[in-house]
């Protein structure tokens, strides 16, 4: 009984697992924070498609240009929105109330969602919507069932259909997904789509924790100082002791 507490514990504190993992599989990301080029696509890609709807409030327009390497004539061309100020943070133009009585709920800050979902779930999720007329946005998730974001980067990726086969459990017959297949196509293939969203949850990943990259890059020379460090004090160590039997 303890045992399952643990892990029952354990699957709660990591993030996404509870949640998402259990209901469909999530496919690897292969994100690297370090590619600054990836990162620069990423933040036009927000600004583009996410920023009409979600914030990501604890992020500035200016700290981000300043990481990417992106100049003030640049992040004011193709990023800021229209009277935003590069000292600004990431605020969405859509008033919460007005996209909770479009949507049932009002979208997500992103700041910190690549921390809290895991940058497989995030890519999994941007490639497996589908057509459903059911739902009110005439699209559904693999990754988030009956999910009440739409599909906005349909004119990309297009709007793949369902899979579906019949499936018999205790003499039920019923229709389960098992997939998707091509529909409607969009201005990208299917891998210049995969690489369109990498390079955004790469972004996602990167304001989730802009020192990321630099405490990653710091702690191999921490590791290194105490590596050397352990070696002096162990021939320290020798030199003191040798005489002593």
């Amino acid at each position: 009984m303890l045992t399952k507490k643990i892990v029952l514990l354990a699957a709660l504190l990591v993030p996404g697992v509870a949640g998402a993992a259990a209901t469909a599989h999530l496919d690897h990301a292969a994100t690297d924070i370090h590619n600054t080029a990836s990162l620069q696509r990423g933040a036009r890609n927000f600004a583009s498609y996410c920023l009409g709807c979600h914030s990501a409030k604890y992020v500035r327009w200016n700290r981000v240009a300043a990481d990417l390497g992106i100049g003030e004539e640049q992040l004011e061309q193709y990023l800021l929105p229209a009277g935003a100020k590069p000292f600004d943070t990431m605020h969405s133009a859509m008033p919460a109330q007005q996209a909770t009585d479009w949507f049932g709920v009002a979208p997500p800050d992103l700041s910190l969602i690549a921390r809290s979902r895991g940058v497989d779930y995030l890519y999994t999720f941007l490639r497996t919507f589908y057509a459903d007329p059911a739902r009110p946005t005439g699209v559904n998730n693999l990754v988030m069932p009956n999910t009440a974001m739409p599909h906005v980067l349909a004119p990309v990726q297009g709007v793949k259909a369902a899979k579906v086969e019949l499936v018999t459990r205790d003499g039920k017959t019923e229709e389960h997904i098992v997939g998707l297949v091509e529909g409607t196509p969009g201005t990208l293939s299917g891998a210049e789509y995969d690489e369109f969203v990498r390079d955004t949850v790469n972004f996602l990943d990167y304001i989730g924790e802009p020192v990321k990259a630099k405490r990653q890059s710091m702690g191999v020379w921490v590791v290194l100082f105490l590596l050397v460090f352990w070696l002096m004090t162990y021939l320290l160590k020798k030199e003191y002791w040798k005489d002593i039997r």
